[in-house]
């Protein structure tokens, strides 16, 4: 795992509004000039100058009044993805499981103490959500980041939480290390973790951890609505059927 840091001191300030309008951008779907100064806080010129900068380098684009995210970020991305060994051997067998549940299934990873999707595919019946391949969400409130934290060591975990903290996302969501910790010891036992509507309401995910000789490299989920997702077919199938998919995909890695 990647620990999280805390080097603000060595930080450029140049570079840190760059990416800050960048994400402003990926999170808005776009944005004007003085819409993006108004709202991250800088000057008008500052921002003119470092959308230039982008958009010369393709990294935005210029639609009249409005800037966008430009295709070239979709190399970056794509490029970080490929270093991943787990997107590879995982993504047929996301493709099977929503083949067999008609629901969403995903492949993560963590990095910085942040759960990030590496691949993601939806089912028919499947519901939209907010994820999305290269989304970051916090792992407590997440079956799949909790399968991961399951097998942290336990000063590992403390580390993610004492820099992000236990944010409440719904009135199920963990909000004390004493309930994550005792979900987690739980988890570890059973071998995989639920996420019953801990993160967004009326959501509900299954997830199993993958785990090469004690590293653990990730976690595959399914997850659906809440109406869908009950039962035996919530508590005891689908949570086979997952771990079947992660049994296939540490084959795939041990051995490829």
């Amino acid at each position: 795992m990647t620990q999280p840091t805390d080097d603000e001191g060595k930080t450029i300030k140049a570079t840190d509004k760059a990416f800050t309008i960048i994400e402003y951008l990926s999170e808005t779907g776009g944005g004007g000039v003085t819409e993006i100064a108004n709202n991250i806080g800088v000057s008008k010129s500052t921002v003119h100058n470092h959308l230039k900068t982008l958009e010369q380098r393709d990294y935005v684009v210029n639609k009249g009044d409005c800037y966008v995210l430009g295709y070239r970020l979709l190399t970056l991305g794509g490029k970080a993805r490929q270093r991943s060994r787990l997107y590879e051997a995982a993504k047929s067998e996301i493709n099977w499981l929503v083949e067999e549940t008609g629901e969403t299934a995903c492949v993560a990873s963590e990095e910085c103490g942040k759960l990030v999707y590496l691949y993601q595919a939806r089912g028919e019946q499947a519901v939209t959500t907010d994820s999305h391949v290269g989304t970051r969400v916090l792992p407590h409130c997440t079956a799949l980041g909790k399968a991961m934290l399951a097998h942290y060591p336990e000063d590992e975990v403390n580390t993610i939480l004492d820099h992000h903290g236990l944010p409440q996302r719904t009135q199920n969501t963990h909000s004390t290390r004493e309930e994550l910790f005792e979900d987690l010891e739980t988890i570890r036992e059973r071998g995989y973790a639920f996420d019953d509507e801990e993160r967004i309401e009326g959501l509900r995910c299954v997830a199993a951890p993958v785990i090469i000789d004690d590293d653990v490299l990730g976690a595959l989920s399914v997850s659906g609505p809440a109406k869908r997702l009950d039962g035996d077919w919530y508590s005891e199938e689908l949570p086979e059927l997952v771990r079947r998919a992660m049994r296939v995909v540490e084959i795939n890695l041990r051995y490829s």
